[in-house]
């Protein structure tokens, strides 16, 4: 079985975000991928800022319909639900490691997931935290 791969927000935008056709064909493989080996995860905090992003941030933002339509298609993978105890969790990774809470957050969902990988360009492409490596897809 594959190791789990988390998917912070950027990946998703890429793979509907037309401005960078490299970066999307690179986005659009790893959701190919996730979805074929189903080892892709994602959270309530990802679909939000991937929303928010293309449906107002894009060059050629997307529809709040089609921006739905694609969540519910990609809620298909496992979604890591957030709750009090991962708050707790991302504010500790917070504080550790001095990185921003959204950042924290992520790391604390994967990690809850039991993901071996982040796939994100927001963060240091290799660093390890809580035993999560960070992987930058784009570099």
């Amino acid at each position: 079985m594959s190791d789990k791969i988390f998917l912070d927000s950027n990946i998703i935008i890429y793979a509907y975000d037309k401005s960078d056709p490299e970066r999307q064909k690179k986005a659009q493989q790893i959701l190919k991928d996730v979805f074929q080996n189903e080892n892709g995860i994602l959270s309530p905090q990802v679909f939000s800022e991937f929303f928010v992003v293309v449906t107002r941030k894009i060059k050629n933002p997307l529809s709040s319909i089609d921006a739905k339509t694609i969540i519910s298609s990609l809620s298909f993978l496992q979604v890591e639900e957030i709750d009090l105890t991962l708050v707790k969790r991302a504010i500790e990774t917070h504080i550790q490691f001095k990185i921003s809470y959204w950042d924290s957050l992520i790391i604390s969902t994967a990690e809850r997931a039991a993901c071996n990988i982040i796939l994100s360009e927001d963060l240091n492409h290799g660093q390890i935290i809580n035993g999560v490596e960070i992987n930058n897809p784009f570099v």
